[in-house]
């Protein structure tokens, strides 16, 4: 399978048809985006939302995340997923490949991500490509309802 990656440049009815598809297989408590709301991520200065097609066909998302601090250029990669139907044929790894290359063109000198311990495949695809696990502890604080 030949997989292209770009960076999303503008929302269109594919687009938000294709984060329709392809997000609910990432979360099952994250709310559907439409047309503004995929706007306001993909318009933030901070993100770089890349999309991989194949056949041209959207298949797979991945949101580079990029701010600085006093300690330097910080980039995060968050919220990947690829279509259920086209995993294990190396979109992940363009996207992240992608993500990478963006981030130290930038001047990043590093990339963070997070992926649950359940998805053993994306650990091993992020290995491979040569991210190591941190010796760390990830604290959330949920807002409570109102």
């Amino acid at each position: 399978m030949t997989v292209q990656v770009e960076v999303l440049d503008k929302v269109t009815g594919e687009v938000v048809e294709a984060f329709g598809r392809l997000l609910p297989q990432l979360s099952r408590s994250a709310p559907p985006l439409g047309p503004a709301g995929l706007e306001a991520v993909a318009g933030s200065p901070a993100n770089t939302v890349l999309v991989a097609r194949s056949a041209g066909t959207i298949i797979g998302t991945l949101t580079l995340v990029m701010f600085p601090l006093p300690t330097g250029l910080r980039a995060w990669i968050e919220d990947v997923v690829v279509d259920e139907a086209a995993r294990g044929q190396g979109t992940g790894e363009a996207l992240t490949a992608e993500a990478l290359r963006i981030a130290r063109e930038a001047g990043a000198r590093t990339v963070d991500l997070t992926s649950r311990p359940a998805r053993a495949a994306a650990g091993r695809l992020y290995e491979r490509l040569g991210f190591t696990l941190r010796d760390t502890r990830l604290y959330r604080y949920t807002f409570p309802e109102s």
